[in-house]
């Protein structure tokens, strides 16, 4: 009597009497149809709430040490037709065409992949800080215990594995886009086709590929992170008092 199981069971063993197909690596750096993406992200300004829930994502995600970051979401005080309202600006490598770090190298850390992200040879640097200089999205520091220079790779070990950047699977508001640009389909091509973008420090010639939807005139050109998140609060009274802080 055939049942079910036994079935389920022959095909199997006839599965395994044949050559073992080869079976394809989950991948989203290696399309099934061949071709080479190039990464992008969204920021979509209208649904960030500055919450950081992908600063603390990345953090686990990539082991970044306390005191640094990959990515961060400052918090600004603008002027509106309503009076002041928190402008968020979330910020990362900007995985650049043209990257000024690569060529600021002189050992050749830094490099570019075919799919357009900037990564860092951990074993070659040796903590010059030349391309963290060159950066001017100051998207990149020296970790304090390496001594080497860090910065987000759009979780490439991540993609490897066909999964998306930890940041972006994180986001509770849906702000973060990620996609292929050379895939009209995908979410970041429509994205683009549909809105005004744009990025920031266009005047840097940097070419960079992180858009943003809804970015305010007056931050195009912002980068102070250090003055960002705490700046909200800061705007909404004098400043305080640490003379007799610094003193004690």
């Amino acid at each position: 009597m055939t049942t079910r199981r036994n079935f389920l069971t022959g095909a199997v063993a006839r599965e395994s009497d044949a050559a073992p197909a080869e079976a394809p690596t989950p991948s989203l750096r290696r399309p099934a149809d061949g071709h080479t993406p190039r990464w992008a992200m969204v920021m979509d300004l209208r649904k960030c709430i500055g919450c950081q829930a992908c600063t603390v994502a990345c953090a686990m995600e990539n082991t970044v040490h306390e005191g640094s970051y990959r990515t961060h979401v400052p918090v600004y005080e603008i002027e509106s037709e309503f009076g002041p309202v928190p402008a968020m600006l979330p910020r990362m490598c900007n995985h650049c065409e043209n990257p000024p770090c690569i060529p600021v190298c002189p050992v050749k850390a830094t490099y570019q992949t075919d799919d357009g992200i900037v990564l860092v040879d951990q074993d070659a640097c040796v903590g010059c800080g030349y391309c963290v200089q060159a950066c001017p999205y100051e998207a990149r520091h020296l970790d304090h215990e390496s001594g080497t220079a860090d910065k987000c790779t759009f979780c490439v070990h991540r993609l490897d594995a066909g999964l998306l950047p930890a940041c972006v699977e994180t986001c509770v508001g849906g702000a973060r886009v990620f996609g292929d640009l050379r895939d009209p389909g995908s979410a970041v091509s429509r994205l683009l086709a549909e809105h005004d973008t744009r990025h920031l420090k266009p005047e840097a010639g940097t070419r960079p590929q992180v858009y943003y939807i809804g970015l305010d005139d007056r931050l195009v050109s912002e980068v102070e992170i250090e003055e960002g998140a705490r700046a909200l609060r800061r705007t909404a009274g004098p400043a305080p008092d640490t003379k007799h802080h610094e003193e004690a």
